[in-house]
């Protein structure tokens, strides 16, 4: 696990954190430690502290874009990967906003597309990419996040009908079904899910382990899940029992840095559950 990613574990559970503590249990020097906790201040994460930090995020609120970047940054890339082949040339696509959703721009960018991205940073890179026809939506930019929000984004997306859906999530469980943290969020995200003739989830397998404040949908409301191969068996097995297909990619890094056999490939997805690796 990525240090930073461990740190913030912590912080969830226990609101503070000291650095002697954090330096002995990852085996690495307080001056380290203490460079981690500058990083994840800078990002507003901790107040920093004499001898450790405190967390500024409130229970349940999500983490910075810059942290949620190093999560499953492996499992992420052959996502974003393994979507780029459910979508053919053509297709008229709505983007969400996220790290993982941000993955799948970047396996766009030499497609023949028609893309509305919801992010910034989606903006940007498709911006370069010379077959894809870039539509901006109206609305407002979310401070540190650059999710584009609000009436103007939704009324955009209302007016547009999609081919695919690309919707990230917060947290995602047969139970609770998609959900986010942020109420506009919410919004926004039903309004691309409305629009669209299919909807794809992309999310790494610890979203399954979270319910954030907003619900978005039912699982009943989305066709293909794509994650990685450590969804818990039984989210795996309500989502397929909900007619969801779930397509899995392998969840760490391969020796060589390159994308694992069934990593990515083109093609149609059937219903049902089917394990990539």
């Amino acid at each position: 696990m990525d240090r930073l990613h461990a740190i913030m574990s912590a912080l969830r559970t226990h609101d503070s954190v000291s650095v002697a503590e954090l330096a002995a249990e990852h085996g690495v020097s307080e001056m380290t430690i203490r460079r981690d906790l500058d990083e994840l201040a800078q990002q507003g994460v901790v107040r920093r502290v004499r001898g450790g930090a405190l967390s500024l995020l409130l229970r349940g609120e999500e983490p910075p874009f810059g942290v949620r970047e190093r999560e499953a940054v492996e499992a992420k890339r052959l996502i974003g990967a393994e979507v780029a082949g459910l979508i053919a040339d053509g297709e008229a696509v709505v983007l969400d906003g996220g790290t993982t959703a941000l993955e799948v721009a970047r396996a766009l960018t030499a497609r023949r597309l028609t893309v509305l991205p919801l992010a910034l940073q989606a903006v940007a890179l498709l911006a370069h990419a010379p077959r894809v026809r870039l539509v901006l939506p109206g609305g407002e930019v979310r401070s540190g996040e650059l999710n584009v929000m609000g009436p103007l984004a939704e009324s955009s997306l209302r007016a547009l009908r999609f081919d695919t859906a690309v919707i990230g999530c917060c947290g995602l469980s047969a139970e609770h079904g998609l959900t986010a943290h942020d109420l506009p969020e919410v919004a926004i995200k039903q309004a691309a899910i409305a629009s669209a003739r299919r909807v794809v989830v992309v999310c790494d397998s610890g979203k399954f382990a979270r319910t954030a404040f907003g619900a978005v949908c039912p699982i009943g409301r989305l066709d293909v899940v794509v994650t990685d191969s450590g969804i818990p068996r039984e989210e795996r097995d309500a989502l397929v029992a909900a007619g969801v297909t779930v397509r899995e990619v392998p969840s760490g890094e391969t020796p060589s840095g390159e994308t694992p056999p069934g990593g990515a490939h083109g093609g149609g997805a059937s219903r049902g559950g089917e394990r990539l690796a």
